[in-house]
């Protein structure tokens, strides 16, 4: 009978340097302008999906429920 190799846990370390990302150097995405227009994927659970089988059902249910919501100031929404 053959022995398994066994491994030794590892250490758990800091993220290496050249990982860490310094976000005053950040840029804007490039493409940004481009997807604007496009649509946004959401995945819904399945016992959602069952209720609203639409993208309208879902968006006009959305609507309804932000149409019901108390008016929040313009700055906590961006």
């Amino acid at each position: 009978m053959k022995k398994t190799p066994t491994t030794k846990p590892r250490k758990v370390q800091e993220m290496a340097p050249e990982y860490r990302f310094d976000y005053k150097k950040a840029k804007p995405h490039r493409f940004a302008a481009q997807m604007k227009d496009e649509p946004l994927i959401v995945m819904i659970e399945p016992d959602v999906a069952k209720v609203f089988t639409t993208s309208e059902q879902v968006n006009k249910a959305l609507r309804a429920l932000i149409s019901a919501m108390p008016e929040q100031k313009a700055a906590a929404r961006k």
